[in-house]
């Protein structure tokens, strides 16, 4: 009998450990996890002490690595933003959705633009909020607003899953600050000046002219040049002569609070919001994604970081942004959610290495890897921190060297909500649970796909027999200088045209031996390099099959300004509001 007991006992014993291993180390798993999502806005993956920078201060970022799992090999779908976050919020190629650019504008330029995120795309959060969730977003959005009014509100973060959204629909920019050089499209700005100036001086010359007999010329012409003149100012200016008022707005769901926006006071309107969203869903379940303006330019950071890192404004901006991290997980321990929430942090890519000021670096500083941001297959470009926290359920201070991609965050999720994924379309995500628990050991993604815009840069091939990590590059951006790692002067490098270099056979890499991409494989250095070159190529095939037309929304019509669709608090064109008066105290 005790022998028959014992049996029992140990089979239960067995039973309740492989259940826990199965489900997730206990019984949180059985119910549904919060959800909290940080993701930074051009954070380089050196920026962080987790990975490796003993610098700049990032406590709070660290300690989730500390407490959870660190991804080192965490790839971005683009080195930009709106199609970046179009694939975290989808689990899909960005190309898919047609939030991929085969023009120069590869992200939105406006906020009354009339493209973006497809309504008929199903977001994670639309999943999580079908499965009970309630889901908010704080801050950046920058997948568009409206569509063919000013509001239809078909892009917005209301339409796409969120219950509430507070920050901006679009992003941060120098335009959106006093005495600062203009960000968004300089190259065209000065164009359209300049071309502005040729006008006035022609017109002028001809009155002169006119007026002193030494031009024959009839004032019906003149008046027409004047009138041609007038018109081609007013509408650049118009657009771009605004930008502050146009772009730089802040939004509570579908009401604009402040136009223009004011940076001195919107960390703490962002932080504020953040806890208060925590504080009011205490009982959950909740998905909150934290979007944060922070590293972009223009870096406006509040007095209390001003001049207090060894790294100028961007690593004030950076340390900033670690202690509204800090304060957000500060008030999940206070209200006793911390082992019951399931936390992520990213960046959307890698850091912008061309924006500087002078001498001074304005952007993020990327490790060892070779390029930044807007380059479409170095890995500068798309290598980005991956930290994931849920305590009991994920084991602590573990490290995964596996490709991972921000798209695997969209089926975790859904599998944590207990959700289905979409059965009509591809998703490319892959459920993430399995190799954060250890108990799958290699990724599930053999090939991830690089893109730059529309147009296909590079390819990552894991061997996983081998252990090897094989990337081909078909495409390259042209550095200028030459040698520089960056196109300096350009803003960001191109995708297509005379400023990239077309390879064939492509550039070749072992990233588990090479990871700065510095030495080039060649048939003579390396035996398996026609196989891989072969076994790629085939992938690719396979991929492009995968891939069906759909109406590209950052084409020149939806990316450009158009007054019918401008979100305005006041009549347009008198915009202007501030609802938010000094809401800001200190958390």
């Amino acid at each position: 009998v005790i022998l028959l007991c014992f049996r029992r006992y140990l089979l239960a014993a067995l039973t309740s450990c492989l259940f826990w291993n199965t489900v997730g180390l206990g019984t949180a798993m059985d119910s549904k996890p919060n959800i909290l999502l940080f993701l930074a806005d051009d954070l380089g993956i050196g920026d962080i002490g987790c990975y490796g920078n003993d610098t700049i201060r990032t406590p709070n970022i660290d300690r989730l690595a500390r407490e959870g799992v660190k991804l080192t090999q965490h790839i971005a779908t683009a080195p930009l933003c709106t199609p970046s976050r179009a694939a975290f919020l989808t689990g899909r190629y960005p190309v898919r959705s047609g939030m991929a650019s085969s023009n120069g504008y590869r992200a939105l330029q406006w906020n009354a633009g009339s493209g973006g995120l497809p309504p008929n795309e199903t977001t994670f959060a639309k999943l999580l909020q079908q499965q009970g969730y309630t889901t908010g977003l704080i801050g950046k959005w920058h997948q568009g607003v409206n569509c063919e009014s000013f509001n239809d509100h078909c892009h917005h973060p209301l339409n796409h899953g969120f219950d509430y959204f507070y920050g901006m629909p679009f992003t941060l920019l120098s335009n959106c600050q006093e005495n600062k050089p203009p960000e968004l499209d300089a190259a065209l700005q000065a164009k359209l000046w300049l071309y502005s100036q040729i006008i006035a001086l022609a017109v002028l010359t001809l009155t002169v002219g006119k007026l002193t007999g030494l031009i024959s010329v009839c004032w019906k012409i003149i008046a027409c040049c004047t009138l041609a003149g007038g018109l081609f100012f007013i509408s650049w200016y118009s657009s771009y002569g605004f930008v502050q008022y146009w772009n730089c707005i802040l939004m509570r769901n579908h009401d604009i609070t402040e136009q223009p926006m004011r940076l001195e006071r919107t960390a703490s309107l962002m932080l504020k919001e953040a806890v208060s969203f925590v504080k009011r869903n205490r009982q959950g379940p909740f998905l909150l994604f934290v979007s944060f303006l922070h590293v972009h330019t223009p870096l406006f950071t509040t007095k209390k970081f001003l001049g207090k890192s060894r790294h100028g404004l961007y690593g004030d901006n950076v340390e900033e942004m670690d202690w509204m991290v800090g304060k957000i997980l500060e008030t999940l321990d206070k209200e006793g959610l911390k082992n019951h929430t399931f936390t992520y942090f990213a960046s959307d890519h890698g850091g912008h290495l061309e924006a500087q000021d002078g001498s001074a670096q304005l952007g993020g500083w990327n490790g060892i890897y070779k390029g930044g941001k807007g380059m479409g297959g170095w890995e500068g470009g798309i290598r980005v921190p991956g930290v994931l926290r849920w305590p009991g359920v994920l084991p602590a201070g573990t490290v995964i060297d596996e490709p991972t991609s921000l798209m695997d965050i969209y089926p975790t999720l859904v599998h944590l909500a207990g959700g289905v994924l979409p059965q009509d379309r591809v998703i490319d995500g892959r459920n993430l649970v399995p190799l954060l628990q250890g108990r799958a050991q290699k990724s599930e993604h053999e090939f991830l796909f690089h893109y730059c815009g529309s147009y296909l840069h590079a390819v990552r091939w894991h061997q996983k027999d081998s252990g090897a990590i094989w990337k081909a590059h078909y495409v390259t951006p042209v550095f200028h200088p030459p040698g520089a790692g960056a196109c300096y002067g350009k803003g960001i490098c191109p995708c297509f045209g005379e400023g990239v270099t077309h390879h064939d056979p492509p550039l070749l890499f072992d990233l588990s031996q090479d990871p700065s991409e510095a030495k080039p494989l060649s048939a003579d250095t390396e035996p398996l390099f026609d196989a891989v070159v072969r076994k790629i190529g085939r992938a690719i095939e396979e991929h492009r099959r995968t891939l069906t037309p759909v109406p590209e929304q950052l084409s020149l019509y939806n990316i450009m300004w158009k007054p019918w669709l401008q979100p305005c608090c006041g009549t347009f064109p008198f915009c202007w509001c501030d609802k938010e008066g000094d809401n800001t105290q200190s958390l």
